[in-house]
């Protein structure tokens, strides 16, 4: 009997969830296919390429039940063999099923602090889709071979049943690798994690190579706090293992989007993940940026200077300090760091090939998450119709297609608002208790200027670690002892001053920010700059 699982959330993440219009229910239709599919999951079908025998496991976070993805490396010759197994999940979730058309209508399972509003009924997602290691489970799998250096050498696709021998965690591989885990160091598949490390090694050696540009972001998670009453923040660390798993997932989707176009099956319908370059004005931009912040702070023109014809940016990012993030140094490639990102444009899903800048690939097609996207469970499917050779009516899958580019591009936006509307929560949380105190009493937040335009400046506190924004007509306001308020302005997005003044902030300078008042009406802080 299947469990009819019901969200039950919080109350900050139910009026998060219906603020956004997420379903929480499934429709009754549904919860009978997944019922009928429980019942017969099809891992003994015949048409499966047995490859039980590979010893696969997954590695995730340790609190992950959603297992997308298993993987297994061995030598082959002086390079690599490389099998990247992804749930198949178009096997249960077909064209005219109720699934399909749930899964649809959602777009994406949407993370929130600590839960999800999950695509998928989680007995499928955590179930009988999922690659728990508790038999046998279908799976798209990408063999690839890589020479030594990395390169690939060949890719093929197959439809196959594989067998995880264990759920890891990224914690855990980082520990045996690095030699702390000696009762994981005699697990059979043990070999197979010592030669991730040099995959996902030479993987990230060829990207650098090839100048793709690699951000050192802070990672921020946001979590439930008090019971499940309200939020709190801290900043997290990326396992090396996590990024060494994240080159194999960025292979199988590049060479995924490859096969996809040069099959020569007009019937075959990719969707690809397609990112445009940064426009020639914004990087002009960001190199007056970094000159006029060497200069204003006084800085080595070496280090914090880009000259595009001298190095690229990948470079230039990369020889930044990797200083404490309090420090002044810190503070100041932080900065530079968030002006880097800011030139980039935004991915999005396209039925025409392009380039993606952000990975180094063209084309590019997102099949690694497809109990979690809907542009996984098509991308999948149309893998699966150009390997068998089967293809339904094109008139309608051509339809089908660009529904699910039009909705795979309003998921990500749905996610961001997600994302946006947690933040102000926590925000709410800090900045509440400071309405009760006097004005001069309220907590001075320290934290890093890292960027300015015409209206705002951004400011990411210490603790916390999130971004706020101050409006410069508030903060204006808030600077003026008599008179009216001093016009603010910003030059070349490193110094705001008042009209004919000294400098108020600087572009990667510490400052402390306080508390004014709250807006109501707009849902916003009004924020100012404390003396120092």
């Amino acid at each position: 009997m299947v469990v009819r699982t019901r969200e039950a959330l919080p109350p900050p993440l139910a009026e998060i969830v219906a603020r956004v219009g997420l379903a929480t229910e499934f429709p009754e239709a549904v919860w009978r296919e997944v019922e009928a599919l429980e019942a017969a999951p099809g891992f003994d079908d015949p048409a499966l390429e047995d490859l039980e025998a590979l010893p696969f496991v997954t590695i995730d976070a340790a609190s992950s039940r959603d297992l997308d993805q298993a993987l297994y490396v061995a030598r082959d010759g002086d390079g690599y063999a490389v099998a990247y197994a992804i749930a198949d999940a178009s096997y249960f979730v077909r064209p005219g099923s109720a699934l399909f058309a749930e899964a649809l209508r959602r777009g994406a399972t949407y993370y929130l602090p600590g839960a999800s509003v999950p695509m998928l009924p989680r007995a499928l997602s955590e179930g009988i889709v999922s690659l728990n290691p508790d038999g046998p489970r279908r799976a798209l799998v990408f063999l690839h071979r890589l020479d030594a250096r990395g390169e690939v050498r060949s890719t093929r696709l197959a439809r196959a049943r594989v067998r995880s021998r264990a759920k890891l965690s990224f914690a855990a591989v980082q520990a045996l690798v690095d030699g702390r885990d000696a009762a994981l160091a005699a697990a059979p598949f043990a070999p197979s994690l010592f030669l991730l490390r040099e995959v996902g090694r030479a993987r990230m050696r060829l990207a650098a190579e090839r100048g793709l540009v690699r951000y050192r972001r802070d990672e921020v998670e946001v979590h439930l706090a008090d019971g499940g009453a309200s939020f709190a923040v801290i900043d997290a660390v990326r396992d090396e293992v996590e990024l060494w798993n994240e080159q194999l997932s960025l292979l199988c989707n590049a060479e995924g989007g490859r096969l996809l176009r040069e099959h020569p099956e007009p019937a075959v319908q990719p969707i690809y993940r397609v990112h445009a370059g940064p426009p020639p004005e914004r990087l002009e931009a960001l190199a007056r940026t970094t000159a006029r912040l060497a200069e204003v702070h006084g800085l080595d023109e070496a280090t914090w200077r880009w000259r595009p014809e001298a190095r690229s940016l990948a470079e230039f990012l990369a020889g930044l300090p990797d200083a404490p993030p309090t420090s002044r140094e810190g503070r100041l490639a932080r900065a530079v760091t968030r002006q880097a990102i800011m030139v980039n444009l935004r991915s999005e899903y396209s039925m025409q090939p392009g380039p993606h800048a952000g990975v180094g690939a063209e084309p590019y097609a997102r099949f690694s998450a497809p109990m979690r996207e809907m542009i996984g469970v098509f991308l999948h499917k149309e893998a699966v119709e150009m390997i068998t050779g089967a293809h339904p009516d094109v008139a309608e899958d051509e339809r089908l297609r660009a529904e699910v580019v039009e909705i795979a591009n309003r998921a990500k936006a749905t996610q961001r608002r997600v994302q946006d509307l947690a933040n102000e929560r926590v925000i709410d949380r800090v900045f509440t208790p400071e309405l009760a105190r006097p004005p001069r009493e309220r907590t001075r937040f320290a934290g890093t200027v890292m960027g300015m335009t015409s209206s705002k400046l951004h400011v990411r506190l210490d603790a916390p670690p999130i971004e706020v924004k101050l409006y410069l007509r508030e903060l204006a306001r808030s600077l003026a002892r008599k008179g009216p308020p001093p016009w603010l302005e910003s030059e070349d997005g490193v110094v705001l001053r008042a009209r004919g003044g000294d400098p108020i902030a600087t572009l990667g300078a510490e400052v402390a920010v306080r508390v004014l008042r709250r807006d109501e009406g707009r849902r916003r802080w009004e924020l100012g700059l404390a003396p120092p």
